[in-house]
């Protein structure tokens, strides 16, 4: 159990890719982390885009930076919602500034692109959305996985296993 001390939020909304918001928060609870999930309402039920539900813990508005070690964004349609709350915005900024460990995956680049964090980062995503990374200032790579220090990228559902191995790794150096 690696991360017995370590707090992480993920947060969650509506068509969230049922593998990539699940599959993280069980691997960093086996490491013994603490994941708590956030959404636009707190103890809400959220249902993903096959038929998954989550539950959060707390709102994006409860959440505060500094009590967690790092975050996670799933994929999905997800983070086209969950990038349109500036307290998220907020967060996701407080992470980048403090060099916290920030997790996307797929579609999440999205939320990152509206914090206005990627700036000069290399990251992965979903092909999908490589211009839009490019466009915010991001060197896109076709790989499973990217470390770029605390920013941990990743494409689709098949590139998890590489993606949380990573993800795990950034957040012991922490």
């Amino acid at each position: 159990m690696r991360l017995t001390s370590k707090k992480v939020v993920s947060l969650v909304h509506h068509d969230f890719e049922d593998l990539e918001l699940w599959y993280p928060i069980l691997r960093l609870r086996e490491e013994g982390a603490v994941v708590h999930l956030a959404g636009e309402k707190a103890e809400d039920e959220y249902i993903g885009k096959y038929g998954v539900p989550a539950k959060s813990d707390f709102s994006y508005s409860d959440i505060k930076g500094e009590e967690y070690d790092a975050i996670l964004v799933p994929g999905g349609w997800a983070p086209d919602k969950i990038r349109r709350f500036p307290e998220v915005l907020s967060l996701l900024q407080h992470f980048e500034q403090n060099k916290k460990p920030i997790g996307q995956i797929c579609h999440a680049g999205w939320v990152l692109i509206s914090a206005k964090i990627l700036q000069g980062k290399k990251v992965t995503s979903t092909p999908g959305i490589k211009d839009d990374m490019e466009n915010a200032g991001a060197t896109w790579y076709d790989e499973p996985v990217v470390v770029d220090g605390h920013l941990v990228s990743s494409r689709r559902p098949p590139d998890l296993p590489d993606y949380m191995r990573e993800f795990i790794k950034v957040i012991e150096q922490k």
